[in-house]
């Protein structure tokens, strides 16, 4: 007798449900009727009385009131995305990484607001490129740009009333260098430095071979070039590390400089080329570029021995006198 009135009562309530539901037509024919309970870009969660189930987005054909109209997606019913779905989430702190890339862009307006935070680095031995990661003036480049030299300076082109004002900052400290993977930290302390106009980091693991990537860097000297060209390949090996090989054109002063994606997001840092070649550039992951910097306190650079990314400490003095008396 429990039993019969339990199904009774579970089919009053499904009567009562499906009277105030609406029906969810599948695309191989097949209709299932409930209450939506939520709805998603890529599921709806539906209550069909007992239990809930989630039906994939690309499996609905339509949805129909009780009554055969068609009801609007409530997706779009009151237009209002939440911020995260608005804005690509970043990685708090020292620089950003977006959890989604942004849409594509032609590389004509990408320029325009990316090229304030693309620098020229100078030292007494030449000139390289490099790129602001964050606003109080941190910024990558390659070891071998600075490699052997303690006075560097970066040239920033700071866009105001639509022009670009060029300045020059001379006080800048090498924070980490790994010369194993040509990767150098740079810090700019001038007093007067504003906040910086800074890079986002993408994925060159999300990048298919074949896809448009460009430059922006200084070639022999002549800033703020810019040079388009496809993705060639990401796994490139060359002295025992994987490369990305770009047919965007790089020289000798691209060095340090970001390769982007049409999102405008850096997937990678130019370091060389192979010089009797055209159309071979190479770049390094933008996936090791963040290690160095998750991790750059292992690289931290040390003034006591500026050709080595490691700091080694004074033994303990019994240690230095036990040395000494032999």
């Amino acid at each position: 007798m429990l039993k019969q009135f339990f199904c009774a009562s579970a089919l009053i309530l499904c009567g009562l449900l499906s009277a105030a539901a609406e029906t969810i037509q599948l695309k191989e024919k097949a209709a299932i009727t409930g209450k939506i309970l939520a709805e998603k870009s890529d599921q709806v969660a539906v209550d069909i009385g007992y239990t809930v189930i989630v039906i994939p987005r690309n499996q609905i054909s339509r949805i129909l009131k009780t009554d055969g109209e068609e009801a609007p997606p409530k997706a779009a019913k009151a237009a209002v995305v939440d911020k995260k779905d608005k804005e690509p989430e970043t990685r708090p702190g020292f620089y950003s990484a977006p959890r989604k890339s942004a849409p594509a862009r032609s590389v004509r307006d990408l320029v325009n607001v990316l090229g304030e935070a693309v620098v020229q680095v100078r030292t007494p031995g030449g000139l390289g490129s490099g790129f602001i990661i964050n606003e109080d003036g941190f910024l990558l480049t390659n070891f071998h740009v600075i490699e052997g030299e303690t006075q560097i300076s970066v040239e920033v082109y700071h866009q105001k009333n639509d022009q670009l004002d060029r300045k020059s900052y001379k006080q800048v400290r090498i924070i980490a260098i790994n010369k194993f993977e040509d990767m150098a930290l740079l810090r700019i302390e001038d007093k007067d430095a504003p906040k910086f106009k800074y890079l986002v980091m993408g994925s060159a693991d999300a990048l298919a071979v074949g896809e448009r990537v460009f430059a922006i860097g200084s070639p022999l000297g002549l800033e703020r070039t810019v040079t388009e060209g496809i993705l060639s390949t990401k796994t490139r090996q060359m002295a025992g590390e994987l490369y990305l090989q770009t047919t965007a054109q790089i020289n000798p002063g691209n060095s340090g400089g970001p390769l982007f994606n049409m999102s405008g997001e850096v997937i990678g840092i130019t370091n060389m080329k192979i010089t009797f070649g055209e159309g071979l550039g190479f770049a390094i992951p933008i996936e090791g570029v963040k290690f160095f910097l998750d991790h750059r306190d292992a690289y931290a650079y040390s003034n006591d021995n500026p050709s080595n990314p490691y700091r080694y400490l004074e033994p303990p003095s019994r240690t230095r006198q036990t040395a000494a008396d032999q």
